[in-house]
């Protein structure tokens, strides 16, 4: 039986067809060159951006204000505040789709769903803030929850291809990852979380080596055995990129390649920076495989 979920009004059913996340980075160095904090008008910017999304078909809008790009910089709570509310504010009044704050902060995560996000996207699995999972509960949204071994000491960066890791070692990579995931659902029901409020990302680009991610992407389907729909995030990532010696201007084929593999091995929902590509992509994927 398929499985479903109801955000806001939004149906999700698991397992039907692929849904798309559009990616609003609210960031002056994001990996990919599409951070929209850099004109003037950030909230006008990033309306027009997820109008766009939402016409070209994206389900989801993952509103973020650090880069999580291999070597960069943290942002401090004030500026992360200051980034992603207003802009969460501004598009629950202008587009009706469901909005998601990837933060791993327990208090931009409160503030930003209060003012209209609907689910928490989580790159560290709710262990870098140990009270984000109780905010996640106490709004009873749902959770995306990472997998994620990024340390800055295995970040290696080429001007051309961007940054990736090196030396990340695991004792068997699949299983390592599914084991620290279920450590993440176990911190969300610990807190509150339920079953049906939980997405699983397995972290592509995030602390694994160019040839850990392509294995991982191709073994979705083992994350899928965990019982929770999946999320991939692929797009223009320095494994694509090292693969084919492009920069992330020039991965949009990769990324569709990626994002076709993914959504064969099971993959639910798919975050990407070219949604009206992509959702052709996994259209003709969806029709294909079912």
């Amino acid at each position: 039986m398929t499985s479903s979920l109801n955000i806001k009004g939004h149906e999700f059913h698991w397992g039907t067809r692929t849904y798309i996340m559009g990616i609003l980075n609210l960031t002056p160095d994001s990996f990919s060159g599409d951070g929209l904090y850099s004109g003037e008008d950030v909230v006008a910017n990033a309306i027009s951006q997820a109008r766009h999304f939402v016409e070209a078909g994206a389900d989801f809008l993952d509103v973020g204000g650090e880069s999580t790009r291999p070597g960069s910089e943290p942002v401090n709570l004030e500026d992360e505040m200051q980034r992603v509310v207003p802009v969460v504010e501004a598009l629950a009044t202008e587009v009706d789709t469901v909005i998601s704050i990837d933060t791993y902060k327990a208090q931009v995560a409160e503030a930003a769903l209060q003012v209209g996000a609907h689910v928490v996207n989580d790159v560290w699995g709710l262990r870098a803030d140990p009270d984000l999972a109780s905010v996640v509960a106490k709004h009873n949204v749902p959770a995306i929850l990472m997998h994620n071994r990024s340390k800055p000491a295995n970040a290696e960066v080429q001007e051309h291809l961007g940054g990736h890791y090196v030396g990340v070692e695991y004792e068997n990579l699949l299983e390592d990852v599914k084991r620290e995931l279920l450590e993440s659902v176990e911190l969300a029901h610990a807190a509150g979380v339920p079953n049906q409020h939980i997405i699983l990302d397995p972290g592509i680009g995030f602390g694994k080596t160019i040839e850990q991610n392509l294995e991982l992407l191709n073994c979705t389907d083992e994350i899928k055995t965990l019982g929770y729909p999946v999320l991939l995030g692929p797009s223009r990532k320095s494994f694509i990129g090292y693969t084919l010696d492009l920069p992330p201007d020039q991965r949009a084929e990769g990324t569709a390649a990626s994002v076709a593999v993914g959504i064969m091995r099971g993959a639910d929902i798919v975050r990407v920076h070219d949604v009206e590509m992509i959702t052709r992509v996994a259209k003709m994927t969806d029709a294909i495989v079912r």
